[in-house]
């Protein structure tokens, strides 16, 4: 194949259509007629036809292996490259649906427009609807429909008309909005480079003029600015105190001076100074370059969060999204278990809550009752993360749209997100109004352990960074209270990872992966009356508010040791510097009583 020009831009290009509808003819028509093959190469194949005492066919251009010609069928999927005055194309064929499908959907192919094959004699087949879906689940939003074979119906525009009306009504109800249908005759090179004259009725463009006319995505710089958090490096040696947020630059630039967002968080300050490895700092960081940002105004950000800026569109935050995955796990797709997805830097459990419509990427049928999504399957989903996560659409932002998804350490999945879904009633909402419904209740009222055990039932929750006496300061007010004559009982977070979370390996070594199970057992604890108490480092706002829920009934009791990095959750104490412990622990002790948790003659 001749070599892309460097200096012009290029666009890929997908074709799609029926078995038989033409779609190889199209791109070797539209090879030979651009003039895009090496010398001789037209020649030899029609000497191919010749000695075979077979009719040349411009699809045999395509065909890389002579047992592939004498099939008569395109076997392979074909990259092929041709050019025009404006650009260079790369134009994909793709008759193996499972491979184009797996490429497409998590974004290995990236075409940017595509056509569509429709026969004019045989007219719109069920395929050709199925490819109406394919196209509508990728999200391609620059769509020409190529009516083909107009010679065998005489150029009739009463047929094109028609077959123009009624897809565009199928298309209507998928969400697909076609850019133009275009009649040609891909056999007799009819409308394919140039207009036809045995076309005259029809005002529109060739085949050829429309892809120029296609609108090319801008350059990855010029598009807003998106850093996934993978870390947060801080230093000590020598007096440097600088804390930088580091990452990967996907899209955009951002230069020293831009106010920015970290998502989900919400948390905005100022780049300070932008760094590179082992070298001066810099004025600026775009699209492709390792970086990291020193921030004017501190934030406690963590790894996985995406950096925007301010004066930009940001990304989506949320926790329920709409997407199409491609699925090649071993197992299905189950809805309402537990899997890991990966999104830019974030690690997230996931589980899917509602399957919309599946694809068979072997046979391209449609299923829009399927209840799990099988080995090959395209299905558009409803996805629900543990947490609030940020994501662009893939119609938008390509790169912070893909992701994949993780089952048993092995990745089973991949997708793109199309849309934010508003379900009403989150898992977590139902899980605990189901819980609640169905809780049975021993004949010791709480009222009556309060009167027994001089206290009420508490879960007190001790939250900071990590290293700065947290456990510590936990365990000596178990200590305090137990010496007191109260009930209470420490629960290590490690105990969890080898314990009761022993099935869940991915939940190891990350304390608020542990929130669920927390949440679970401090509902038990506080019913059982106990002063139930726990660590976590590095718990949020969401982790505070997803852990008071879980204890509901009863209530939560925070501590905050260190820099406060819950500014959305109203804690009960915060502690900001530790320096005495005895002090800090009847600091505490005495809230406790302010409270009325524990009884004043207690102590």
């Amino acid at each position: 194949m001749p070599a892309i020009t460097a200096q012009k831009e290029q666009m890929s290009i997908v074709i799609v259509g029926h078995v038989d509808h033409g779609k190889s003819t199209v791109i070797g028509r539209l090879l030979a007629d651009t003039g895009s093959l090496p010398q001789g190469k037209l020649e030899q194949v029609k000497a191919n036809c010749a000695r075979n005492s077979k009719p040349f066919e411009y699809a045999f251009l395509l065909d890389a292996l002579k047992d592939e010609q004498s099939q008569g069928i395109t076997i392979d999927t074909a990259r092929c490259f041709f050019k025009t005055a404006k650009r260079d194309y790369i134009i994909i064929d793709a008759p193996g649906h499972i491979e184009f499908l797996k490429n497409m959907v998590t974004g290995a192919s990236r075409a940017e427009a595509a056509l569509l094959v429709i026969d004019a004699q045989e007219g719109i087949q069920e395929n050709s609807r199925r490819h109406g879906y394919l196209v509508s689940m990728l999200g391609l939003k620059q769509v020409t429909i190529l009516v083909n074979k107009m010679d065998l119906v005489k150029y009739d525009r009463g047929i094109f008309e028609g077959i123009t009306r009624e897809y565009t009504e199928f298309l209507e109800r998928i969400n697909v909005k076609p850019v133009s249908f275009i009649p040609i005759s891909a056999r007799e090179g009819e409308n394919i480079t140039g207009k036809s004259a045995r076309l005259p009725w029809h005002s529109g463009c060739s085949v050829l003029e429309q892809l120029d006319e296609f609108a090319k995505a801008p350059p990855e710089e010029h598009l807003p600015f998106r850093l996934p958090v993978q870390d947060i490096y801080k230093f000590t040696d020598r007096g440097d105190e600088r804390r930088i947020v580091a990452g990967t630059v996907l899209t955009g630039r951002v230069r020293a001076g831009d106010r920015v967002v970290f998502l989900p968080s919400g948390k905005t300050s100022e780049i300070k100074t932008v760094e590179v490895f082992n070298a001066a700092p810099k004025k600026r960081a775009a699209a492709g370059e390792a970086a990291g940002v020193t921030l004017s105004e501190q934030v406690y950000v963590k790894p996985g969060e995406i950096m925007a800026r301010m004066d930009e569109k940001p990304p989506q935050v949320g926790s329920h999204f709409l997407a199409n995955v491609f699925w090649v796990g071993r197992a299905p797709m189950i809805k309402n278990r537990n899997y890991r997805l990966k999104l830019a830097a974030t690690r997230i459990s996931v589980r899917l809550v509602e399957i919309r419509n599946v694809l068979d990427a072997s046979d391209l049928t449609s299923d829009r009752n399927k209840q799990q999504i099988d080995r090959h399957d395209v299905a558009e989903c409803a996805f629900e993360t543990a947490r609030p996560i940020a994501f662009d659409l893939a119609s938008e932002l390509e790169k912070t749209s893909r992701f994949v998804i993780v089952d048993n350490f092995e990745i089973a999945g991949g997708g793109i997100v199309l849309g934010v879904h508003n379900p009403g009633e989150t898992i977590l909402q139902r899980h605990i109004r189901d819980r609640e419904l169905i809780w049975e209740r021993g004949s010791v009222t709480a009222d009556q352990r309060t009167a027994a055990y001089a206290h009420r039932g508490k879960f007190i929750l001790f939250t900071g960074d990590k290293g700065i006496g947290k456990k510590i300061l936990a365990k000596a007010l178990e200590s305090r209270l137990f010496h007191g004559g109260l009930k209470a009982y420490y629960l290590g977070i490690s105990n969890l990872a080898l314990g009761l979370e022993s099935d869940v390996p991915d939940q190891a070594g990350n304390p608020a992966e542990h929130v669920n199970t927390i949440g679970e057992l401090a509902r038990i604890m506080t019913d059982a009356g106990q002063i139930f108490i726990t660590s976590i480092s590095g718990a949020d706002e969401h982790d505070l508010h997803t852990l008071k829920l879980l204890n509901e009934p009863y209530e939560i009791f925070v501590v905050n040791v260190g820099e406060n990095n819950c500014e959305g959750y109203p804690v009960d104490i915060n502690i900001s510097r530790l320096h005495d412990r005895e002090e800090a622990v009847e600091g505490i002790f005495r809230k406790l009583i302010q409270k009325d948790i524990i009884s004043d003659y207690s102590i």
